[in-house]
């Protein structure tokens, strides 16, 4: 790898990793696609869309990681949800990554891209006001949880994502759990998720080495910046910022796929 393609990586490495702290996803919904365009873009060779579901795999557990432990102390962090959804994302995630092996380029592309349309279907439905204390009791729907985490961890598994960028509308539109509470909890369930996808994308030989430390570094420095500033900001902007991102995704990525 040249010095050019190792700053780019870690570039879009740092990117995704403080969209993740900050907003509580795993940063493959940035990452995916600008691995996939941007050394293309200056030139470079590039990486197929198995190396980069590899690399953002790695990103993510990564990322996830060093957000949770940023967030382990303030009490957003719900456990009996991170549990509940936990369990049946880990193991989706693991089938989603490791049957990934035998799909073709173009059909991981598209599954990122039904993906990140359907979060951006969720995120244009209007989320209730109900940040509640952080310590409060949550009610929500368990079998919806367990389902809807079953069915992101098999697409999210394919294309090395934590599956946040689903989880997070899914959790504040569908399950009705605060903002700052699903930011936090999120995170949790995306770091179970992560660790299916990359052990998956490992035993299927996905996981380019260089390129996985470098967005290793960039994790464990850029995601905790990220959860510091996503506790002073407005809930609201938070969601704005989130929808905003998943929109510009979702267009590139069925640009590139249509045409």
């Amino acid at each position: 790898m040249t010095v050019s393609i190792i700053f780019t990586v870690l570039l879009v490495a740092c990117i995704g990793s403080f969209l993740s702290g900050m907003l509580g996803i795993g940063g493959a919904i940035v990452n995916y696609p600008l691995l996939l365009l941007v050394p293309k873009l200056l030139g470079f060779e590039g990486f197929t869309a198995h190396e980069v579901s590899g690399i953002v795999a790695v990103q993510v557990f990564f990322s996830t990681l060093t957000g949770v432990l940023s967030f382990r102390k303030d009490g957003y962090l719900n456990k009996n949800l991170v549990m509940t959804m936990g369990i049946s994302v880990l193991i989706s995630s693991f089938i989603g990554g490791y049957f990934s092996h035998f799909l073709s380029d173009n059909i991981i592309n598209i599954t990122y891209g039904i993906l990140a349309l359907l979060a951006a279907i969720l995120m244009m439905i209007p989320a209730p006001e109900n940040d509640i204390h952080k310590r409060a009791s949550l009610q929500y729907n368990k079998i919806l949880a367990v389902l809807f985490s079953i069915l992101i961890g098999l697409g999210a598994g394919v294309v090395g994502a934590g599956g946040a960028f689903l989880l997070v509308p899914v959790m504040i539109t569908i399950l009705k759990i605060p903002t700052r509470v699903t930011i936090a909890t999120s995170l949790g369930v995306t770091f179970i998720s992560s660790i299916g996808t990359t052990l998956g994308k490992i035993m299927t030989g996905e996981v380019l080495l260089f390129p996985a430390v470098i967005v290793i570094i960039a994790s464990t420095v850029a995601s905790p910046l990220g959860v510091k500033l996503s506790k002073i900001i407005n809930t609201k902007y938070l969601r704005v910022l989130l929808a905003v991102l998943i929109f510009m995704t979702t267009v590139k990525i069925w640009l590139d796929i249509l045409y």
